[in-house]
């Protein structure tokens, strides 16, 4: 069995930086477990520890039974997948395979087995005496992928892999990897910057923010219940929409009031909150075309729609409403990592008197730009997150 455990490690490079502080984490044996972060946030520096290619400042990286904190790469027993792929431009598809067996010495009978069955797996069969210019993106992926997997490693390592393929191949490529993974069983570490990556083929996902672990999980349970508002608002497509709420005592519990909106809420949670603000979160998915939901129990929400992005199953309404999103060194950063220039003005000062944000529609809907709409709110849904600590806030 071959587990991988992080025990307070730190990266404290030689300008002060410190990109991993005190990461504390236990991956299991056969797990696929995915980093994901923004940019800088110490993920890829994590990955390279295990692999033997950054220096550890403090703590213990263990994998099975041995500390490797002083071990070379080659002693490790792990192969790495790069963003580059890596390959020899003037060996063949076999060869390049073949190569670390070669380097190691490794019979040429068993060099034979253990190449047949990568390229079996890969299903790189009609591609064996080609060089690398003559294949795809897909292709050169899935040679860099043989080369570790012939190796027959304890810890597969894969540092942003996908990263140069095209959208569509990335979405092969994301299935290929988990089934592979999935059928040899070998642990596995994937770092990425793209959280849908990370939301598909994670038995768990850790998700990173300068240098510190904020929470680790299965994907779903990190989707319904994020610990903070930033993992709330860095995990889903389009991301979670965060407004200013003030919380007041209700007729059957509470109300939220968003600018000039009210929604009246039954949350017990949040009854310490009262006469204080809150960050309130809305995902894109539980909020619809009110004209479409036949009165359904739930809350309304009035706007005007800036942008319909129609997507064939599903339509993305963006609109305003006269609430404010919430300012918070959260969602500065989430919209620096994403380069969402229009959100960065709307969160520098004072709170706009507006917020722009992002609705899951049916198709069927009929808001068009410039109309104004009805949204229906999901209140079972909504998410609550203390301004000052970013904390979600859970009931007892």
């Amino acid at each position: 069995m071959t587990k991988v455990e992080f025990e307070e490690v730190t990266k404290l490079f030689g300008d002060g930086t410190r990109a991993v502080d005190k990461l504390d984490l236990r991956i299991a044996d056969s797990e696929f477990m995915v980093f994901v972060g923004p940019s800088g946030c110490g993920k890829t520096t994590a990955l390279r520890m295990v692999a033997g290619l950054e220096d550890i400042s403090d703590g213990v990286v263990r994998i099975g039974d041995r500390v490797v904190n002083d071990l070379s790469p080659k002693s490790r027993d792990i192969a790495m997948v790069f963003q580059s792929y890596a390959l020899y431009p003037h060996l063949s598809v076999r060869d390049n395979i073949a190569f670390p067996l070669k380097i190691a010495k490794v019979p040429k009978d068993e060099i034979r087995r253990r190449v047949d069955e990568a390229v079996r797996i890969l299903d790189l069969e009609p591609y064996l005496s080609r060089k690398p210019r003559a294949l795809s993106g897909g292709q050169r992926q899935r040679v860099a992928m043989g080369r570790a997997i012939v190796r027959e490693p304890a810890v597969f390592l894969l540092d942003e892999p996908l990263s140069n393929l095209d959208a569509k191949l990335r979405v092969q490529m994301r299935a290929d990897i988990k089934k592979i993974q999935h059928d040899l069983g070998t642990t596995t570490i994937y770092v990425t910057h793209d959280q849908v990556e990370a939301m598909t083929m994670g038995d768990r996902v850790a998700v990173m923010r300068k240098g510190e672990l904020q929470q680790v999980a299965p994907p779903q349970e990190l989707y319904d219940r994020p610990t903070n508002a930033f993992v709330a608002g860095f995990i889903g497509s389009p991301a979670m929409n965060m407004l200013e709420g003030r919380v007041e005592r209700g007729d059957h519990g509470v109300s939220l009031v968003l600018g000039d909106l009210r929604l009246e809420v039954d949350e017990p949670r949040l009854g310490s909150y009262v006469g204080r603000t809150v960050v309130v979160g809305l995902r894109p998915e539980n909020l619809e075309d009110a004209a479409l939901m036949n009165g359904a129990p739930g809350g309304r929400l009035r706007g005007r729609v800036e942008l319909r992005e129609a997507l064939g199953a599903e339509v993305l309404v963006h609109f305003t409403i006269s609430a404010r999103p919430a300012v918070t060194e959260d969602m500065r950063e989430l919209a620096e990592d994403v380069g969402d220039d229009r959100a960065l003005e709307q969160l520098a000062g004072d709170p706009a008197p507006e917020a722009t944000i992002v609705g899951r529609f049916s198709p069927r809907t009929g808001a068009a730009q410039g109309d104004a709409v009805e949204v229906w709110v999901d209140l079972r849904a909504l998410h609550f997150f203390d301004p000052e600590t970013g904390r979600a806030i859970r009931g007892a």
